[in-house]
């Protein structure tokens, strides 16, 4: 699915290192270490009906994947929420906006890898737009698996929410050439890690499963929705899951900031056929709608 463009995203204002910029003039420096090797740290959120959701989550990922990372001169979270409510009331957007919140280690004082060359503090960015969620959440999508294999501990942690995102981008490169929606990423064992670009679960029986947290993100509607099971007393169980099993789930569903929970269809070619006859993803799809105003936090204007 590629996303459209909104006409009324053409003279949006940003914020980029504390200052509000009209579109054209949002840029960065191009010592910063964003350009010169794609070190910096990002979420995405999203803005319900006045409301940002599970804003403390993506703040505490944020601030934890800047430590990891080294960062100096972090901003505090309260200032990071400033920025992203004066970015949001410049533009007026009080729902259906996604927002790319971006913190990179800022300028150097010359091109080159060492940190050291960092003297002038990070560099925050808000980038918030008008936009639909990414995924049809009720059609589903098609993906096929990729030769692209997920960055796991002993060669870049997934835990760190980083913007070395070329390992994802070649296989999403492979999903668009198959003419499917996304591909799915395998950990170096062989097992599913992830879409490339939301977390992955499926249903057997009854059960709900989903890939260890070793090769993918720790996403944050994973978290929920697994907290939802929980909840309801529905069965799950984190584990190493291969492709074979995912042929032949009854049901099988995305996760992620930007499609909440979407079926896939698909995969491999193989369509996903339900079995059982009994649909859990509408329960699940159900109880995230109804913690969805419970967790986003209210603008401030």
């Amino acid at each position: 699915m590629l996303q459209k463009y909104d006409v009324r995203n053409a003279n949006i204002m940003v914020h980029v290192g504390g200052k509000l910029l009209p579109r054209q003039e949002a840029k960065v420096s191009v010592f910063d270490s964003v350009v010169q090797g794609g070190d910096a740290v990002w979420e995405g959120l999203r803005v319900y009906a006045g409301g940002i959701f599970c804003l403390g989550h993506h703040l505490d990922r944020l601030h934890a994947s800047a430590h990891a990372l080294a960062f100096t001169d972090i901003p505090s979270k309260a200032d990071i929420r400033r920025a992203i409510f004066d970015t949001l009331q410049a533009n007026g957007m009080r729902d259906e906006t996604h927002i790319r919140l971006t913190l990179t280690r800022g300028e150097k004082i010359t091109s080159g890898m060492d940190p050291r060359l960092n003297t002038k503090g990070s560099c925050l960015i808000v980038l918030a737009e008008w936009k639909p969620l990414v995924y049809d959440n009720t059609r589903g999508i098609r993906v096929i698996s990729s030769s692209q294999r997920r960055n796991n501990p002993q060669f870049l942690d997934s835990k760190i929410h980083h913007n070395n995102l070329l390992n994802n981008i070649l296989a999403k490169l492979q999903a668009n050439v198959a003419g499917v929606d996304a591909a799915v990423m395998l950990d170096p064992q062989g097992f599913v890690a992830e879409l490339n670009d939301t977390n992955l679960f499926m249903i057997k029986d009854g059960v709900v499963f989903t890939p260890f947290p070793d090769a993918c993100l720790h996403g944050i509607t994973r978290g929920l929705v697994i907290d939802i099971c929980h909840s309801i007393a529905l069965p799950l169980q984190e584990r190493n899951l291969s492709l074979t099993e995912f042929y032949n789930a009854d049901e099988v569903f995305a996760t992620g900031t930007m499609g909440e929970l979407t079926p896939v269809t698909e995969m491999d070619g193989r369509a996903i056929i339900n079995r059982a006859g009994r649909n859990l993803l509408p329960t699940l799809q159900e109880q995230l709608h109804l913690l969805i105003p419970k967790l986003s936090e209210p603008l401030l204007f």
